[in-house]
């Protein structure tokens, strides 16, 4: 679907180097720019699959994903533009959790997870517009957060004041203010979570280029 309006071919004689640059709309509207630097004949090859075309066309006019996948098949039996893609996913995530520690709580775990399952996004081009949502889920999300922290205030001055009198009430208010901290900690991390994760749209390379057992074993 790539059209000609869609590249531009900047070549730079003095670094010897040719660039080819996207720019488009992708899904949701949302704008792609990138800029690679190409051989030299591949900058020459899209020289002439734009020769007299007009910015509507079709750029690979001749060429379709059945060809595609003929092609990848004689290289290599069982290859596809899917499985090409399913592994630079995959090798991307198994990349990414190989760099985290292992001694996290779940939430830091999950936070972890899905750092790394962005980036698998990122390199798909799996963005979306912002949630209509977002901007209320996250006032409620930090009124929880607020009335957490007055929670675990309260908490410590009673956990404080049970230290004078009362050791067995103490230990009890302890483990409360244990309790309530954790709870803090998961919404902290949810709401980081959430604003890393805008524009990003996780699901779908979730569920269709990552190898399920590089998460399980991780």
């Amino acid at each position: 679907s790539l059209r000609v309006e869609h590249i531009k071919l900047q070549e730079k004689e003095e670094e010897k180097k040719h660039i080819v640059v996207f720019d488009f709309l992708g899904k949701d509207s949302i704008r792609y720019y990138n800029e690679v630097a190409v051989e030299k004949r591949v900058f020459k090859n899209l020289q002439l699959f734009m020769e007299n075309k007009t910015k509507g066309d079709d750029l690979f006019d001749r060429l379709n994903t059945v060809i595609l996948n003929k092609h990848l098949n004689e290289l290599m039996e069982g290859l596809s533009a899917k499985v090409f893609r399913t592994f630079n996913a995959s090798k991307t995530l198994q990349e990414q959790l190989d760099k985290t520690q292992q001694d996290m709580s779940d939430a830091e775990k999950l936070l972890c997870y899905n750092r790394a399952n962005r980036e698998v996004a990122v390199l798909c081009n799996h963005q979306r517009a912002v949630p209509k949502g977002h901007e209320k889920s996250m006032e409620k999300l930090e009124e929880k957060i607020e009335a957490k922290k007055e929670a675990i205030h309260e908490a410590q001055k009673q956990a404080k004041d049970a230290k004078k009198t009362d050791k067995a009430l103490y230990e009890k208010k302890k483990k409360m203010l244990e309790k309530l901290q954790s709870q803090l900690d998961k919404l902290e991390i949810a709401k980081i979570d959430r604003n890393e994760n805008i524009t990003i749209a996780l699901g779908t390379s979730e569920l269709n280029y990552l190898d399920p057992r590089i998460s399980v074993a991780w």
